[in-house]
């Protein structure tokens, strides 16, 4: 007897080995799952949004989704060519469709590839879709048979760029960022993102220069297209060479975003989202708050003080991060992974805008990254973060997940434990403003620990206290 699939949707959505377990047969059947949801929540009118991004077969796992998903009698919208997730974000609520599925590993390495669902609001399926889809899935995978589909449904081949590009016009007025005469690179890192931002920058005294702008689904040069420091040696040279004022990057799907400063240096993805939020706040004065996960700075508690706005902090995901935007009307949220959204937009994570977001609190400000940092750190103070990734073997989850969730030190760095948070892993809130979270990952088979301190040495101590309570 063949054992059935294991597929579990995670943090966002489900990744898996392309031709190990990310197979036609498995990705129909998941796409047959949110037919069967359509269907029994009497959405199946609506139809849905089909996109993919420039990883091996995406294209061809998309058509096998769009076939399937009209075998249940329901309407497709399937992308011309690979593009951003947020594109397919706002697709879904362009077309007034049910749902979208995006195929994308987003910044996984190659060998990967996924299916993510996006709601109808635009943003990632709630916890609650998912679980209903997880639902149908079993029956799937269990050969249950739904009876009668009636007559199959139309799959739509739409134009996904040029109402993403005018929608981006909407949410942020470019003009003043194009009047300046800024040196910007950007770092497609072989993703769907290419050619974004310089569409949007065109025409005017800026000079936008993209590196790996070319679709490689290898994503040569890095471990995988995620906008993180290491990966991000060749847009950090170019920076230099080119004496550049940003540089920014994006990961394979472009719904993160990775910042460089003048001088080459990485910026974190705490600082970045900090940076964005003194802005929002400060400069554009949108005080409706912050969603954002139990990971991201404690710099964004302090800037919520000082401007007076909320702040929202929920467990790791989007999934959670954009239901809660939309539940309290806040101006942005964001994760540490570099993804973030806007009021304005979908409840979605968007590189591409993010990217300009920050190049408009240059312009606005007349400041260059470094100095927007050294002023977020004159108003908060000294704040140095860092993720570490573990990988394990499979079999040793059980023992892992277990020690994560036992894990009560009293102290970690020299630094008082003052409380803790378990909705995701396990979040120790430390003496004067310090953190540190332990948490299975949600897509991949790792063990992430993150940290932020006002320094660097502090930073180490906590980082190594953790490795021992986990035996890494």
């Amino acid at each position: 007897m063949t054992e059935r699939p294991q597929i579990k949707f995670g943090t966002d959505g489900w990744r898996a080995i392309i031709a190990q377990e990310f197979t036609f047969s498995n990705v129909r059947a998941c796409g047959e799952a949110v037919a069967r949801n359509l269907v029994a929540t009497g959405r199946a009118d609506q139809g849905l949004v089909v996109g993919f991004d420039t990883r091996y077969g995406s294209p061809r796992f998309a058509q096998a989704v769009a076939e399937v998903v009209n075998s249940y009698g329901i309407d497709t919208h399937m992308f011309d060519v690979a593009a951003p997730t947020p594109a397919c974000s706002f697709a879904v609520v362009d077309h007034s469709a049910a749902n979208g599925v995006m195929i994308t590993a987003s910044h996984n390495p190659p060998e990967w590839n996924g299916f993510k669902v996006k709601s109808s609001a635009g943003g990632s399926a709630t916890p609650t879709e998912v679980a209903k889809i997880e639902e149908h899935l079993a029956d799937v995978l269990d050969g249950k048979d739904p009876g009668a589909t009636g007559e199959p449904g139309s799959n739509t081949v739409f134009d996904v760029i040029t109402p993403y590009i005018e929608q981006l016009h909407r949410v942020i007025d470019v003009a003043p960022i194009k009047a300046k005469p800024l040196k910007v690179i950007v770092d497609a890192m072989h993703g769907s993102g290419a050619g974004v931002i310089p569409l949007m920058l065109a025409g005017g005294a800026i000079e936008v220069t993209e590196i790996r702008s070319d679709q490689n689904p290898n994503f040569p040069g890095m471990d995988q297209p995620e906008p993180i420091e290491h990966n991000l040696k060749p847009l950090s040279a170019a920076v230099r060479e080119m004496n550049a004022d940003i540089g920014i990057a994006l990961d394979g799907d472009a719904d993160r975003v990775g910042i460089v400063d003048e001088n080459g240096r990485y910026l974190t993805t705490l600082e970045v989202f900090s940076l964005l939020t003194d802005h929002f706040m400060g400069r554009r004065n949108e005080r409706g708050g912050v969603a954002c996960t139990i990971t991201m700075s404690s710099m964004v508690d302090k800037l919520s003080a000082h401007y007076g706005a909320p702040i929202y902090r929920t467990p790791v995901g989007f999934k959670f991060v954009g239901p809660t935007m939309i539940d309290n009307g806040c101006s942005m949220g964001g994760e540490e992974s570099g993804g973030y959204a806007f009021k304005g937009h979908v409840p979605e994570r968007d590189g591409s805008l993010s990217g300009l977001l920050f190049l408009e609190a240059m312009v606005m400000s007349g400041k260059k990254p470094s100095e927007l940092l050294a002023d977020l750190h004159t108003l908060v103070g000294p704040h140095t973060f860092r993720r570490d990734d573990f990988s394990y073997d499979e079999p040793d989850r059980a023992k892992l997940a277990n020690k994560v969730a036992t894990a009560s030190p009293k102290k970690l760095g020299g630094l008082a434990l003052e409380s803790d948070d378990r909705r995701d892993g396990v979040r120790f809130n430390l003496v004067g403003g310090s953190w540190a979270v332990v948490r299975m990952s949600g897509t991949e088979p790792l063990v992430r620990i993150y940290a932020e301190t006002p320094d660097e040495p502090t930073l180490e101590a906590v980082l190594a206290d953790l490795r021992s309570l986990l035996g890494l």
